[in-house]
């Protein structure tokens, strides 16, 4: 048998980390250099060129087969196509988001329902907004903050720690990114006790997770969302960003509503996470293009 030449994985990771890094870094300082529509435009070129040919996009295209039995396999590349132009432009963008006009003349965003937000600024209790991987997704959490209300958001951390400081990029607001995990979930539980807001993106999977139905099947889905509002009894706004098309954007704050109680904790949890993931089934429904398909949602 021949002998493994490889480095061991420790040694491998301090290799490329710092490689990768710097691709990142300089790929963002490049980016700034455009206009954010030029920066979106070039984008959404290249994830719609090479996109289409990678391997992860098998995942998308087995999802799409099971979500949508009766579309042709015409209509499914046509949407993958469309979900990386998408995708690629969500990732140009976000070098940009400091340019990004919201509540000003010629916006890039149209906000619907901005008196759900005042709603909860002026409640004086906590509150939750959810959504799901939809558009730019990141411009859910910045019409929030540009309408003067502090949110803290949950996200996955980098697997490379030196890439950390690009999420600020991500989120240039007030509030705190929370790692998920145990000590972040203790983190927004004290947030939340503060009286606090929190942004989470509910449509991942998590191993850990409760079997939800989602398109048709059940997906393992984090509880997080229905357990904090059951625990505070505070407001949940449903939120829907769309692509209009190139950098025109619309974001939808639904009314906010309260978890129902049974008295059966487990039930009213389960109902929760199944009531969020109907908004998000339903957006995916309307516009597939714009959903993220590439998560491993349902593996066998």
């Amino acid at each position: 048998m021949a002998a493994n030449n490889r480095p061991p994985v420790r040694l491998r990771l301090r290799l490329t980390r710092p490689l990768e890094a710097l691709v990142a870094y300089t790929t963002v300082a490049l980016v700034r250099l455009m206009p954010f529509a030029w920066a979106s435009a070039v984008g959404g070129w290249l994830g719609r060129t090479i996109g289409p040919y990678l391997r992860v996009t098998d995942v998308a295209r087995r999802n799409l087969a099971r979500a949508f039995p009766e579309k042709s396999a015409a209509e499914i590349e046509a949407i993958i196509r469309r979900m990386w132009d998408n995708l690629g432009r969500v990732a140009f963008e976000y070098s940009c988001l400091d340019r990004v006009r919201i509540f000003a003349p010629d916006s890039h965003v149209e906000v619907v329902g901005a008196e759900n937000i005042d709603a909860l600024k002026n409640d004086g209790e906590p509150g939750i907004f959810f959504s799901g991987h939809f558009a730019n997704w990141e411009l859910s959490a910045l019409s929030v903050v540009r309408r003067g209300l502090p949110i803290h958001l949950i996200f996955r951390a980098p697997n490379n720690p030196l890439m950390r400081r690009l999420y600020d990029l991500r989120y240039p607001g007030d509030g705190e990114l929370i790692p998920k995990g145990a000590k972040g979930a203790r983190r927004a539980l004290q947030l939340l006790g503060r009286g606090e807001h929190l942004g989470i993106l509910l449509d991942q999977k998590m191993n850990d997770g409760i079997p939800v139905p989602f398109l048709g099947r059940d997906a393992m889905t984090a509880p997080a969302l229905a357990q904090f509002a059951l625990k505070f009894d505070c407001p949940v706004v449903p939120v829907r960003p769309e692509r209009l098309g190139g950098t025109r954007f619309r974001i939808t704050f639904f009314p906010p509503y309260r978890v129902a109680r049974s008295g059966d904790r487990q039930a009213d949890i389960a109902a929760a996470t199944a009531k969020a993931n109907a908004f998000l089934e339903d957006w995916v429904r309307e516009r597939p293009d714009q959903w993220l398909w590439l998560h491993n949602r349902w593996p066998d």
